[in-house]
């Protein structure tokens, strides 16, 4: 059989052949750090056989396919030595999640589990990880899987497999455990050589909270002690930046039991630094052609029938507000496409006012489950940096350039530097799945791909993660911890225009519909504030520093002083304040780092006489005295800078 790997190198081998035995024919080297096989863009145990041609790639630790197995494996491993300490213990499900895995279990009336037993736990996983035991598949028949977990009494694991049949049933068995499994599987357990139990939570059994409360524990795990020490590290900063905290240190932003969960309130700092992110994108769009537009936040419910959003967000939205008209039904708006629609049917346009493009930050509303919010990057209320650009197919690819353009602008001003777009297109096994024609998606799909190429940009392509009624790009961003975000996102749509009978007189002077593009660089300000806020654990650039200065007077005396300096650098159009508070100047110094204020001014007896004012930059320290006018000078040549 043929084997083609990634570079497009062809190999021949003998049908039966294992990703292992490849990998050894390659490099003994390669063998010992391979971890899984990605065999026809599916992930196998490196141990299963090839029986026909077929693409290979050996995938490593580096790869994160590799670190789902590793994870996965360990989650196994967890449950092995759950059984061993908690026998009877009935196993829910143990998937890789983000940062490494969990298990949900249910140990029985009258048992329960708490944080101070984790290390016990973890001693009997590294114990049995030196047994070196290898993960062993087998294919098992539905009757035999059923009679299994019958006689170990897991309803859970019967439960399971109410919803699969013959033929795509597999156990998975390392040392004394088994379980069901599709894979798929590091070789052997003497792999995970480092490894953490984090958590413990409550979790309803299949996330449904009519049925049984389990346990689920949280766990993380990797091939030396070194990467875990530094992973755990990377957690102890996380909470430090965790922008809920930084978020009420700072003055920000807050939530209220009174006013609902999940819907943020913007302080007097916070409301400064997202006007300031929202107008840089303002100034950025109207360079671009963009005109802006307010809509209402409710709309009557058949709009959002027409749309499709009623279908798709109705379970997720707030109740339909009931007006005293009979049958009368208005909803909290969860997009804001369907009214940028209507703003494009208002007027009859013809092939000469496209690309037509409208701008809007709309706030939308779902009803997220209470479990699931989380500060700001998960909440009820958020605003949308939302643009719909409404063009002809051969005017797609500009204005996917012009897109592209704007948003890597937005990112590098705010230093996300190391991200990736992931190209999402049909699965061209289901083409029965997507509205509009075969090569009205061919060109969208030509223009993305080519798109993203002129521009050199960093892509990973998915097949069948299209939207049904367009293709897309989303932003993956790593923030300075190098954890993984998605932020903005483009996406084509043939759906909406369709939807809402949108048309254009072509050139021809025949009725076109037009093709929509639906972008939002930020994604959400909420969301992308709270990634931000992580990202800069709070020590935001200087251009968007709510508080750019702190002055901070020695004593009453030079308060008047302070004032003076202030108003000099309102005047040039800095942010100040002064710390008027009768405290010892080291307090205040303290104070205004933990504020995380970029520059503070010191000003006493000396500084007054001079008419000068000590520097101290933050998490820097002393600059050393100067003139007002030099320090502005200088604040000025930063802001060109960034």
């Amino acid at each position: 059989m043929n084997i083609t790997f990634p570079d497009g190198s062809v190999r021949e081998y003998e049908k039966g052949s294992s990703a292992i035995s490849i990998a050894k024919s390659i490099s003994n080297g390669l063998a010992k750090t391979v971890l899984a096989a990605k065999v026809n863009e599916e992930v196998w145990d490196l141990t299963r056989p090839i029986e026909e041609d077929a693409s290979l790639q050996l995938l490593t630790w580096e790869d994160e396919d590799a670190k789902k197995t590793f994870w996965h494996s360990s989650a196994h491993l967890m449950a092995e030595a759950l059984e061993a300490i908690y026998p009877g213990v009935k196993l829910g499900i143990g998937p890789a999640i983000d940062n490494g895995f969990y298990y949900d279990i249910d140990l029985g009336e009258g048992r329960s589990l708490s944080l101070e037993d984790l290390p016990k736990i973890e001693a009997q996983m590294k114990k049995l990880a030196k047994n070196g035991s290898k993960y062993i598949r087998k294919d098992v028949s539905k009757a035999d899987a059923i009679a299994y977990f019958k006689e170990k009494g897991d309803e859970y694991k019967l439960e399971l497999l109410e919803g699969l049949n013959d033929g795509e049933i597999t156990f998975y068995t390392q040392g004394n455990f088994t379980d069901l499994c599709r894979g798929p599987h590091i070789p052997g357990t003497g792999q995970i050589k480092a490894m953490k139990l984090l958590n413990v939570a409550g979790a309803y059994w299949r996330g449904d909270e009519s049925r049984k409360q389990m346990t689920r524990i949280y766990g993380v795990s990797f091939p030396n002690q070194e990467e875990l020490d530094h992973h755990l590290a990377m957690l102890e900063e996380a909470k430090k930046r965790d922008h809920r905290k930084l978020g009420a240190e700072l003055e920000l932003f807050m939530f209220s039991e009174k006013v609902g969960a999940g819907l943020p309130i913007w302080l007097p700092k916070g409301t400064d630094l997202r006007e300031r992110l929202s107008n840089f994108l303002r100034n950025e769009q109207v360079k671009r052609g963009y005109l802006p537009v307010i809509t209402p936040h409710i709309g009557k419910k058949e709009l959002y029938v027409t749309s499709g959003h009623y279908a798709k967000y109705g379970e997720d939205s707030f109740q339909p507000i009931h007006t005293p008209k009979e049958d009368e039904e208005f909803l909290l708006k969860p997009m804001n496409c369907p009214h940028h629609c209507e703003i494009y049917a208002n007027v009859p346009k013809s092939y000469r006012d496209l690309p037509y493009r409208v701008a809007e930050f709309g706030t939308v509303y779902r009803y997220e489950q209470s479990g699931e919010l989380h500060g700001l990057t998960r909440v009820r209320s958020f605003t949308q940096d939302d643009a719909h650009i409404f063009c002809t197919q051969d005017q797609l690819k500009d204005e996917f350039l012009n897109v592209l353009d704007l948003t890597k602008t937005i990112l590098e001003k705010l230093s996300f530097s190391n991200y990736t777009a992931q190209i999402s297109l049909r699965d061209p096994d289901n083409p029965d799945k997507y509205i509009g024609s075969a090569s009205n998606w061919d060109k969208a799909e030509r223009a993305i791909i080519e798109a993203t190429q002129e521009v050199g940009l960093k892509t990973v392509t998915a097949y069948g993660e299209a939207a049904f009624y367009g293709p897309k790009l989303d932003f993956m961003i790593k923030d300075a911890l190098g954890r993984s975000w998605q932020l903005g996102t483009i996406q084509v749509d043939y759906n909406l225009p369709e939807r809402f009978e949108l048309e254009y007189i072509g050139a021809d002077n025949e009725k076109h519909r037009p093709v929509m593009i639906h972008r939002a660089p930020f994604g959400s300000l909420e969301r992308f504030i709270g990634v931000l806020i992580e990202h800069t654990g709070g020590k935001f650039p200087l251009w968007l520093a709510p508080e750019q200065v702190a002055i901070l007077p020695i004593s009453d005396k030079f308060v008047a002083y302070a004032d003076e300096v202030r108003q000099d650098l309102m005047r040039k159009g800095f942010r100040a304040r002064v710390d008027y508070r009768v405290e010892k100047i080291g307090r205040k110094i303290r104070d205004a780092e933990t504020s995380k204020i970029p520059y503070m001014l010191i000003v006493g007896e000396k500084e007054m006489e001079n008419k000068e004012v000590a520097v101290r930059k933050q998490a820097v320290g002393d600059l050393g005295s100067q003139a007002i006018s030099d320090f502005m000078q200088s604040l000025s040549k930063e802001l060109e800078s960034e």
